[in-house]
């Protein structure tokens, strides 16, 4: 995952509430090289990005007691593009403004993070589908296109039954075909029992899918490590 955010993968994290979303994107967004411009996006400041000197925080605006003066997630995306950002961080996706990030990933701001709400790697793609539906009339199968070629890497999380927080999964989005979008897993979190204290014992394990976007790792100067 350090090498994908160094090679600017596009990166997901999706998973249900209390899963550590937030926690995980602090994670990878402190992999960012320190030399980059990054905007993040966020309702209430909870990121803390070390290390990077050119980072600008936005943060959303309530409406008065007029109504006026709201300053929403897909407003901040909007004035980040006209910022020159080389990454765009949203704390997480809830509605419209799915499709401003989705084409914020697919206009050259590669290694752009995001999360958002799901029981599943499947269910966050239904999801962002029906948070673009609910701001635009965009037809269905351009939303899946935009979607697939948009996100190159979505990790879900869970918290599982014994309280503790696991990645679940680790999937290459690799394309849109006959109506779908394609999903390659590389990495899926395996329960091998529980201890004497009733905790999952289990472990994140590859798969033996290979990684077929590697463009990225390649211009990025970084050696095959799939």
């Amino acid at each position: 995952l350090h090498n994908m955010v160094r090679a600017k993968y596009n990166i997901f994290i999706s998973g249900g509430t209390g899963s550590g979303k937030t926690s995980f994107l602090n994670a990878l967004s402190n992999f960012i090289p320190k030399d980059e411009r990054i905007i993040t996006i966020e309702d209430s400041a909870e990121l803390q990005i070390v290390g990077i000197e050119n980072i600008v925080r936005l943060e959303t605006r309530n409406a008065n007691t007029e109504g006026k003066g709201e300053i929403t997630i897909r407003d901040l995306i909007k004035s980040s593009l006209r910022m020159r950002p080389e990454r765009i961080i949203v704390g997480e996706v809830r509605g419209p403004e799915a499709i401003d990030m989705l084409q914020a990933m697919n206009t050259g701001h590669d290694g752009s993070l995001s999360t958002g709400h799901a029981n599943s790697t499947k269910d966050i793609l239904s999801r962002l589908e029906t948070m673009v539906l609910s701001g635009s009339n965009i037809p269905l199968e351009a939303i899946r296109q935009q979607i697939a070629s948009a996100i190159d890497i979505i990790i879900h999380l869970a918290r599982i039954r014994d309280k503790s927080r696991r990645t679940m999964e680790v999937t290459e989005v690799i394309g849109y075909k006959d109506g779908n979008i394609q999903l390659n897993p590389l990495y899926v979190f395996e329960e091998e029992g529980e201890d004497e204290e009733k905790r999952v014992i289990g472990k994140l394990k590859r798969t033996d899918n290979q990684m077929i976007n590697k463009l990225k790792f390649k211009m990025a100067g970084i050696s095959d490590v799939f």
